[in-house]
């Protein structure tokens, strides 16, 4: 026997969830500094006591907005690269989640590299910024690892550079294919690499 939810019973997101929301939707889509404080309290309904009590300032608003962005993305890319079953593809797998993000209605550019561009040196945008950028070059280099590379750290920065050059190419070129192209790439240096001495 099915059960029907009453409306009035579904749990209400806190404010600071739909704080983060509008955040999330004004800053990805136009930018943390051309969005004030009020146009994201008013799409969030809350009071502006509820901003300043949950997050203390809008720099700590930030820092949260970019946070949940690199829990989202570690997440997504984590989970899809279980679907591969080598060390290979799991390394060029990752081009394949940033092809599938690219190509996704609304998509805006790299939220991280949005943020720095508007923020000076040592914000809280650019601190968020070099945390993610450590996890996704670290993963980088243990897929290299992983696929036998030889240098994986240096490889792993090579393919950190290609998936810049993705994120850029689709923001500013509207390229949808640059994904495909750079994971051609990522495969001919993986080639390239040579195996690990120590793992034959």
């Amino acid at each position: 026997m099915s059960t029907v939810t009453d409306p009035g019973t579904a749990r209400r997101p806190s404010a600071r969830e739909r704080l983060l929301d509008a955040a999330e939707e004004l800053f990805y889509k136009e930018g943390i500094h051309i969005v004030g404080i009020d146009r994201v309290i008013e799409q969030a309904g809350v009071a502006k006591a509820s901003l300043y009590s949950t997050f203390g300032s809008k720099d700590e608003l930030v820092r949260a907005y970019l946070n949940r962005k690199y829990d989202q993305r570690r997440t997504h890319i984590t989970k899809w690269l279980t679907r591969y079953d080598n060390p290979r593809d799991r390394l060029l797998g990752v081009f394949d989640v940033l092809g599938d993000t690219i190509a996704q209605p609304g998509y805006h550019g790299c939220a991280f590299a949005n943020a720095t561009a508007e923020s000076s040196r040592g914000s809280v945008a650019e601190q968020v910024t070099q945390e993610y950028r450590a996890w996704t070059r670290s993963l980088f280099t243990d897929l290299a690892r992983d696929a036998g590379a030889a240098d994986p750290a240096t490889l792993g920065a090579q393919l950190h550079l290609l998936y810049d050059g993705v994120n850029w190419a689709a923001r500013i070129d509207r390229d949808l294919e640059a994904a495909g192209r750079a994971r051609a790439a990522a495969a001919a240096l993986l080639d390239a690499a040579g195996p690990d001495p120590g793992r034959a």
